[in-house]
């Protein structure tokens, strides 16, 4: 399963715009904040393993 970092781009409602941290030029992904750890905020860092997504403490 692929696993990868994401940063929180923009929390717009219900939804969050994600893009990866290894790769400057992809597009954002729109994901749903039900999916997403209830504390997220801006520029925030996710890291997705089997379909899940938890907060990085850094």
């Amino acid at each position: 399963m692929d696993t990868a970092e994401y940063i929180v781009l923009q929390i717009d409602g219900d939804y969050a715009h994600l893009r990866r941290k290894d790769d400057e030029t992809a597009e954002p992904i729109l994901v749903a904040r039900a999916l997403l750890p209830e504390e997220i905020r801006e520029g925030s860092i996710l890291l997705r393993e089997f379909l899940m997504y938890t907060l990085v403490e850094r």
